[in-house]
């Protein structure tokens, strides 16, 4: 009945619309839905939820390059990721320009290929630096030489290496760098209007910038997309820690050292037998020659054990293990 005006209510809009107060035609332009365009031909199959993870994935990712790129370079590199977005595999392929740098990626168990391209001078800066030289760039840019291209994969090849960790809260992959192309017209091994999302990553060499996208076709992550959402991977994630955090506990501790000894008797003497020990004295223990040795560690008996040798040093061989409710 809420819904329902009242006739004062219903004299009220009446007057107001007749003193001008009021405009129908905007009231109906408020009170209209707001229709979203679809186009049938780019299906949308990655969702807002799924590219933030990608992101997230390949932020951990761009870490883990920054530092690895710091080291093999030699000089200082840093690389975030820009933005992410869904596109046709055509309208990716087609935005490449000679000569490309693209590195075709297996990682089972995901299917097909992932690709990563990376901008001319951002290699040509890699290769430069690799040679001995300061990392600078070419003027004007040409084809790769072959040296060059030996040098491009290797490096590929171990940036390729990096997206295990990342990629872990979603499937464990084993990415390996296939080959690698320098001409576009050489990248069509998709279809074309295959769905794929793109993850732009942004390079900084010393004074070098390029970009370095990451192409992630749907086919690829198909029997995992329910596993690209923030709530799995982060709750994924927590697991991880949690794990991570044991693991290194129980790491530290099993590398922890302890103090252990073997008493080989007991005795008491009198103070005044005590004050006249001297070198050469002999104390009876309570122990005989064939009877087991208690081993302590700390001060908690936990073996029984017989004295011996071994090499040049005193030894104890454990014969029996001490439980307390013994």
């Amino acid at each position: 009945m809420g819904d329902i005006l009242s006739q004062d209510e219903i004299d009220q809009l009446l007057n107001a619309l007749n003193s001008g107060e009021l405009d129908a035609d905007e009231i109906k332009e408020n009170t209209e839905k707001q229709v979203k365009n679809y186009d049938f031909a780019r299906p949308s199959k990655f969702s807002k939820d799924h590219l933030r993870t990608l992101e997230i994935i390949f932020e951990h990712f761009g870490r883990m390059l920054a530092t690895e790129l710091t080291v093999q370079l030699r000089k200082t590199v840093q690389v975030e990721v820009v933005n992410s977005e869904a596109v046709t595999y055509s309208e990716f392929s087609n935005a490449l320009s000679n000569p490309v740098v693209l590195g075709i990626i297996d990682a089972p168990p995901l299917k097909g290929n992932l690709m990563i391209e990376m901008a001319s001078n951002i290699a040509y800066a890699m290769v430069d630096r690799m040679l001995g030289g300061s990392g600078a760039t070419l003027a004007r840019m040409r084809d790769f030489s072959e040296i060059e291209i030996t040098i491009i994969e290797k490096m590929i090849a171990v940036i390729v290496g990096l997206l295990v960790e990342p990629w872990s809260a979603v499937v464990d992959i084993e990415p390996r760098l296939s080959r690698v192309e320098t001409n576009s017209q050489f990248a069509q091994i998709i279809s074309p209007t295959e769905m794929t999302a793109i993850v732009t990553m942004n390079i900084l060499i010393g004074d070098v910038k390029g970009l370095m996208n990451v192409c992630v076709p749907y086919l690829a992550v198909e029997d995992y997309v329910d596993r690209l959402n923030t709530k799995y991977w982060y709750s994924t994630m927590r697991e991880n820690d949690e794990n991570s955090y044991h693991d290194a506990i129980e790491t530290l501790i099993s590398k922890s050292k302890i103090p252990i000894k073997a008493v080989l008797g007991k005795s008491q003497i009198s103070v005044m037998d005590f004050g006249t020990l001297q070198v050469g004295d002999i104390i009876k223990l309570d122990t005989k020659v064939n009877e087991e040795l208690s081993v302590y560690v700390g001060n908690i008996k936990k073996f029984t054990a017989l004295p011996g040798a071994s090499g040049d040093k005193y030894a104890v061989r454990v014969t029996s293990i001490y439980r307390e409710e013994q």
